[in-house]
C-alpha cells in the first residue's frame, strides 16, 4: 500500500512540474489570475479537483 501512495505522489509532482516546466511564462499567468481570484471560487475549484482525483484514485483501485 505505501508504494503505491509513494507512486502516486510521485506522479503528482512529474504532472505539477509540467507547467513551470514546458510553459513558464503561461504557468505564471495562470497562477497570478488564481491569486486575484475570491475565496469560495478558489474553494469550488478545489472542491471539483478533490472529487476528480478522488472518483480517478476509487476507480483504479477497482481494478487492482
Amino acid at each position: 500500500m505505501s508504494h503505491a501512495i509513494w507512486m502516486a505522489l510521485g506522479l503528482v509532482l512529474v504532472v505539477e512540474g509540467l507547467g513551470p516546466l514546458l510553459a513558464p511564462r503561461g504557468w505564471r499567468e495562470m497562477v497570478s489570475q488564481l491569486s486575484q481570484q475570491n475565496d469560495n471560487n478558489l474553494r469550488r475549484i478545489g472542491g471539483c479537483l478533490v472529487v476528480a482525483g478522488a472518483v480517478i484514485a476509487y476507480m483504479m483501485y477497482r481494478k487492482m
